[in-house]
C-alpha cells in the first residue's frame, strides 16, 4: 500500500519526467529552426538580399542602397583580401543547435603543426557542404580545441561577395573567395597557422551527390595542388562520411535534357540547382550523422614555378591520401565494407 510519502515521490519523479520530455521537444524545435534558417539562407539570402536593395531604390529609402552601392564599390576587393571574420557571428548558439541537429563530429587523426600553413581538400560536396560549414565556419564544433594554433577558413563560389549584404554575412563567418587572388593572399599576407578549406567537387559534385557510389570530382582538378606548390602549404585530405545522407537527390542521368540544363545553369551562374527532397517541412535535412574526418597532412615542397609532371604526382599522393583515409574509416561511419569511391 503506498503512503504518503511513497505518492510525493512519485509525483516528484512524474513531473521530471514531464519537464525532460518537454525540454526535449523545445531542443528539438530549436534544432530545427537552427538547421532551416541555415537552409533558408543557403537557397534564398543572398536573391532577397539583392531584390531588396533593387526594390528600395525605388522607394523614398532609395538614399540607403545608394550608400550602400557606393560602400560596396569602395569595399570591393576585402572578400579578396582576407574578409571581416568576427568571432561573434562564429560563436553564435544557433551553430551549437545546428551541430546537435545531426549530429556533425569532428574526427582529428594527425596533429596539424600551427608554423606551417595547410590546403584541406574536403569531400564530398554532398548538396549544402553542411559538415564542412558546421566544421570550419563555425567556432562550435571544436576545430580550434583540436588543432591548436591553426585557424580554419572555408572558401565558397566567388560570385556569392558580390551580393549586396549577403556579402557582409558570410564575410562576418570568416567565409572567403575560392579564387585564387584570396587563397593567395591567406597562404602569403597572413602568416602561418593557416588551414584554408576548399570543397573541390565544387557544384559539379553535387549533382553526383549519392548514398550508394560516394563520386568525386577530382581527376582533372588540380588547380589545389599548384597552390598548395607555389607556397609550400601541406595538403589534408578531408571527408565527412554522411553527407550525402543528408537530402537525397534525383540524379538525373547523362545526356537527359534535365541533365543538360542542370549543366547550362552550372556554366551561367556557377552552381547547379540540384533535384532533391529533405524531411520534414521537406527542406530540413535527414538526421543523419555526420563525422568529418581530417587525414594525415602531405608534406609539400615550395616551387616558385611548379612544373606540370610535379603538380601531377603529388595530385596523385593526394588521391591515394584520400582514398585510404575512406576506405579505413567507412565501416566506423556508417558505410558498408563494399561502398566504393569513385574518381571521375
Amino acid at each position: 500500500m503506498l503512503t504518503i510519502y511513497d505518492l510525493t515521490d512519485l509525483t516528484k519523479e512524474v513531473s521530471k519526467i514531464k519537464e525532460k520530455e518537454d525540454r526535449s521537444q523545445w531542443k528539438d524545435l530549436i534544432e530545427d529552426l537552427s538547421v532551416l534558417q541555415l537552409v533558408l539562407s543557403f537557397l534564398f539570402l543572398g536573391v532577397a538580399c539583392l531584390l531588396l536593395m533593387i526594390y528600395l531604390m525605388f522607394t523614398s529609402l532609395w538614399i540607403f542602397p545608394t550608400l550602400y552601392f557606393s560602400w560596396q564599390i569602395y569595399d570591393w576587393h576585402t572578400p579578396e583580401r582576407g574578409g571581416r571574420r568576427t568571432k561573434f557571428v562564429r560563436g553564435w548558439e544557433v551553430w551549437r543547435h545546428l551541430r546537435d541537429y545531426f549530429p556533425v563530429k569532428l574526427v582529428k587523426t594527425a596533429d596539424l603543426n600551427p608554423n606551417k600553413n595547410y590546403i584541406l581538400g574536403c569531400h564530398p560536396h554532398g548538396i549544402m557542404c553542411m559538415g564542412a560549414f558546421s566544421c570550419f565556419s563555425t567556432d562550435q564544433n571544436g576545430f580550434q580545441e583540436t588543432f591548436p594554433g591553426i585557424r580554419s577558413t572555408l572558401a565558397i563560389l566567388a560570385g556569392l561577395f558580390r551580393l549586396p549584404l549577403f556579402r557582409e554575412y558570410v564575410m562576418a563567418a570568416g567565409l572567403l573567395p575560392v579564387s585564387k587572388a584570396s587563397l593567395d593572399y591567406v597562404l602569403s599576407r597572413t602568416g602561418v597557422g593557416n588551414a584554408v578549406v576548399i570543397i573541390i567537387g565544387g557544384a559539379e559534385e553535387s549533382m553526383a551527390s549519392s548514398t550508394e557510389v560516394h563520386t568525386i570530382v577530382i581527376k582533372h582538378r588540380k588547380g589545389f595542388v599548384r597552390l598548395a606548390l607555389e607556397h609550400g602549404a601541406d595538403l589534408v585530405p578531408v571527408f565527412s562520411f554522411g553527407e550525402n545522407e543528408l537530402f537525397p537527390q534525383v540524379v538525373l542521368s547523362e545526356g537527359s535534357m534535365g541533365r543538360r540544363l542542370q549543366a547550362l545553369f552550372k556554366q551561367i551562374m556557377g552552381f547547379a540547382p540540384c533535384l532533391f527532397t529533405g524531411g520534414r517541412w521537406l527542406l530540413l535535412p535527414y538526421k543523419r550523422p555526420v563525422t568529418t574526418v581530417v587525414g594525415h597532412p602531405i608534406s609539400i615542397p615550395k616551387l616558385d614555378k611548379p612544373s606540370q609532371e610535379q603538380v601531377n604526382h603529388y595530385h596523385s599522393l593526394y588521391m591515394k591520401a584520400l582514398a585510404e583515409l575512406f576506405h579505413k574509416h567507412k565501416t566506423s561511419y556508417g558505410l558498408s565494407e563494399t561502398h566504393e569511391l569513385r574518381y571521375i
